[in-house]
């Protein structure tokens, strides 16, 4: 979710800029902004959160440090601010849901008959009341947060799917936070978080300790008592938050609630196949531990919608070197404008500047994405703007967010089309 920034606080946050830096070859400071001036009211603070006034930038993303009832958050940019705020509303939400009489009752139901309520999801009902989430209490042993899958032992489990089908669920990344990761102890454990991942609205896969641990306490209470999940009045309510939901404000595909993380895993093998990729770099992406399971998928899926013709196969390399979640959860969010822009108007073909995945037009304008928040014309964005171009080609950046009048000029000075959007 974007909020834009007031033109009187944009103002004067660059104007000791622009007395510095007249004209586009001349570097500015990256602002400092502050969060009572950028943010509406609902979203600065809460019963559950306060976000601290000053919030430095770094050229393209705003750097918000919110203290909540539940810890210290700190996160780059617009997007991740919503998100994680939305996760701070689902945590009361859990919170609320584990104070309740029903509750207690699955809690106590999963407790008295362990083995006649797993039954359902092993052959083995002892080696699931192992592997049971630890949360609900020193009765069950928490799943694994990891689990290995070297390539040899995904390209084994590829091969042989069709002859053992059962064995699909079994290949599950190291980057899925929380679920439980043996495909016998958790065929219905797992649906089961993902629906209440979905009722509140948040990432299943989200780096969130705390959320995680929330949604496997109360998902499991529920699911081994044998009873509906029901989540408490805050799930529902709670304003501007409440409407953040992970496939809107983190640009998810909405199959990330239906299918398994196993299953997530063979379909985007198979797309990545599709697109022509090695199976060395589909190695290296699906063991990337930057790429989340729901960003992964996300990003895939993404460079599945966009023309066939160019750089699909370059674009799942830039994926396979994010180096960082913060990369990842970018080039996530550039991916899905690229793929909402085709959709709108189709592009002729995909290619790279520098690093950046970029759509070219049936007119020959090789368009850009920018989903940021403030650009600054510093260096590093000087060197982008510059770098080569191809012949008889026309650049257009598309900027989802701000950018200050110097870099503005910087980019048309290098010979770009500069379109801001909100």
């Amino acid at each position: 979710m974007k909020y834009a920034l007031p033109k009187l606080a944009a103002a004067i946050l660059i104007s000791s800029h622009a007395l510095k830096a007249q004209t586009p070859q001349a570097y500015e400071q990256p602002p400092t902004f502050r969060a009572s001036e950028i943010l509406p009211p609902d979203l600065l603070k809460s019963d559950l959160h306060r976000i601290r006034e000053f919030s430095p930038s770094d050229g393209f993303m705003i750097h918000f440090t919110i203290d909540t009832n539940y810890g210290e958050i700190r996160c780059h940019g617009m997007n991740e601010l919503a998100e994680r705020l939305n996760e701070v509303r689902a945590i009361k939400v859990l919170a609320e849901t584990s104070r309740s009489d029903l509750f207690a009752e699955g809690l106590q139901k999963s407790i008295e008959a362990p083995i006649d309520a797993v039954k359902n999801i092993a052959e083995d009902p002892e080696e699931a009341f192992r592997k049971a989430p630890a949360t609900v209490g020193h009765f069950f042993k928490k799943v694994g947060s990891s689990v290995s899958h070297a390539a040899d032992k995904v390209e084994d489990k590829w091969q042989n799917r069709d002859k053992n089908p059962q064995s699909n669920a079994e290949i599950i990344e190291n980057s899925g936070k929380g679920l439980a990761k043996s495909a016998k102890s958790v065929a219905g454990f797992d649906k089961a978080k993902l629906d209440c991942a979905r009722k509140l609205g948040v990432d299943p896969y989200s780096d969130n300790a705390l959320l995680q641990a929330e949604m496997e306490k109360v998902t499991w209470a529920f699911f081994a008592g044998g009873l509906p999940l029901r989540l408490g009045v805050s799930a529902v309510s709670g304003g501007a938050s409440a409407a953040m939901t992970a496939t809107k404000t983190v640009g998810l595909p909405e199959d990330i609630y239906d299918i398994t993380p196993g299953e997530l895993l063979l379909r985007d093998r198979e797309t990545m196949q599709s697109m022509g990729a090695s199976d060395t770099l589909i190695d290296v992406v699906l063991n990337n531990p930057n790429l989340s399971i729901a960003k992964r998928h996300s990003i895939i899926q993404s460079l599945a919608s966009l023309p066939k013709n160019g750089d699909r196969v370059n674009a799942l390399g830039i994926a396979a070197n994010c180096q960082s979640k913060d990369q990842a959860r970018y080039l996530n969010q550039v991916l899905n404008k690229l793929s909402s822009q085709h959709k709108a108007t189709p592009y002729a073909a995909l290619t790279t500047v520098v690093r950046m995945p970029a759509g070219v037009t049936k007119q020959g304008v090789v368009e850009v994405v920018a989903p940021v928040d403030f650009i600054a014309w510093t260096p590093k964005i000087a060197d982008f703007a510059r770098a080569p171009k191809m012949p008889q080609m026309k650049y257009r950046a598309l900027i989802y967010g701000k950018i200050s009048p110097i870099a503005k000029a910087g980019f048309e000075a290098a010979g770009w089309d500069v379109v801001v959007r909100d």
